[in-house]
């Protein structure tokens, strides 16, 4: 059952589910034109459900090993879905149910959808073979493993054991490999970032098994399998659903803010024009998301052909190369407002890692493995590197800052960001 058939059995199970509820309430003989009015409001309430599961992840690839827990997390998308529900009618008056009805449809959606998700996880199991797995680790921590995966009783087949991840990949080919539990604590630079980018672009589990020093990293997330507690493993950090709530929300914002970000990117090119003279926006070839490349826009700030003698070089706080009167310009980040333009046509993100050139980006995958993974989620106009780092700072310590962002991504820590940059450009703009 995949999860396009989720859409439509989420959407027939609410709304149906918000008609039987009035019903419970208030019989079956409904007035035509109360019918009538609320049945447009049930397809409205229908919506704001849906996408608000959409947002939350409910569709999203799982993974076919373990139990996530989905009762938790469809109650909480849940009661955001209804606070929403009961927003929009005291914002336009107009009730899209019962007000009572809201406190039902709550504990109702939440029980439905949660089945729904069981019963796709159980439909899924029957119609594909059961999952094959290679367990990876010693003799005495694969004897304890099968011990556990025999006593679920068919729910997954070991078909291989391995003592460690010299030879994955051939093993995964050789047998059919669905899914890899690593038992022992091996060092993850064994498989990241390869052989597990291709593992997952092949859909092949890999699970590691928690062990209590992973306790000093702040463990959240990790799902039971065969009773023992295992954490997915992943190359990407930020699912599809939460870049899609980015992308909304940053158009959201645009739109919100449009009138005042106009009217400074039109006193700043002024100022520009007259500072450097002509070709005030500068172009030039950074990294995105997935390692694209894109066209970024700025105000120039150096010389012409700045870069002509000495190559593509990193710019350091007191560059020789700015035009006279532009260094407050470059400290108050105001020369990356042509920027705004990347971040509308989907180039770039308000908040986010910066995009470095491609030739920064060869140097410093060679030298800083899994650098890559800071091009999971769109470059940003600020990003937490910027605000708490200046030009000088070594790439390794602003690959920190973007992957602590990347990996604690959530709409309030890019209003943080974006708050705490408007006092970097206000303090260093007066220096």
């Amino acid at each position: 059952m995949g999860f396009r058939f989720l859409y439509v059995i989420d959407a027939v199970t609410l709304f149906a589910s918000m008609h039987l509820i009035t019903a419970l309430r208030f019989g079956f003989e409904w007035p035509t034109f109360a019918y009538s009015y609320y049945v447009v409001g049930f397809l409205l309430a229908t919506l704001i459900l849906l996408s608000t599961y959409y947002f939350g992840g409910l569709y999203e690839y799982e993974q076919r090993l373990g139990r996530p827990p989905w009762l938790p997390k469809v109650s909480v998308l849940s009661a955001i879905a209804v606070l929403l529900s009961a927003g929009v009618a005291l914002s336009t008056g107009r009730y899209l149910m019962p007000r009572g009805n809201l406190v039902a449809l709550f504990v109702v959606a939440s029980a439905v959808v949660s089945f729904n998700r069981w019963l796709a996880r159980r439909v899924r199991s029957r119609r594909f073979m059961a999952p094959r797995v290679l367990l990876v680790g010693t003799p005495d921590e694969i004897s304890l493993a099968e011990r556990h995966i025999d006593d679920i009783g068919g729910g997954a087949r070991v078909v291989g054991r391995v003592p460690d991840t010299a030879n994955l990949m051939s093993v995964i080919d050789d047998r059919s490999v669905t899914d890899v539990l690593l038992l022992g604590g091996g060092s993850l630079d064994e498989i990241y970032p390869a052989p597990l980018d291709d593992l997952e672009r092949r859909r092949v589990g890999v699970y590691r098994r928690v062990l209590p020093v992973d306790t000093l990293l702040g463990l959240q997330r990790s799902r039971e399998i065969a009773g023992m507690p295992f954490v997915a493993l992943r190359t990407h950090a930020v699912p599809i659903h939460r870049l899609r709530l980015k992308r909304l929300l940053d158009v959201l914002l645009l739109l919100l803010v449009a009138p005042v970000v106009l009217l400074l990117l039109g006193a700043a090119a002024l100022y520009v024009r007259v500072k450097v003279g002509r070709g005030i926006v500068y172009r030039q070839q950074r990294v995105g998301r997935r390692g694209r490349n894109f066209t970024l826009y700025k105000f120039r700030s150096m010389i012409p052909d700045a870069e002509r003698r000495t190559g593509a070089v990193t710019a350091v706080e007191d560059d020789e190369r700015v035009v006279p009167g532009m260094r407050w310009v470059r400290a108050s980040r105001l020369d990356e407002l042509p920027q705004i333009w990347n971040v509308a046509k989907g180039d770039m993100s308000l908040v986010g890692p910066r995009p470095e050139r491609p030739e920064f980006v060869a140097q410093f995958e060679q030298l800083f493995p899994g650098y890559g993974r800071r091009h999971d989620i769109p470059p940003g106009i600020t990003g937490l590197a910027q605000i708490r780092g200046h030009y000088q700072t070594d790439p390794g310590f602003k690959l920190g800052h973007d992957l602590q962002y990347i990996v604690n991504w959530s709409p309030i820590l890019d209003v943080l960001i974006l708050v705490q940059t408007i006092g970097v450009i206000l303090r260093r703009g007066a220096r």
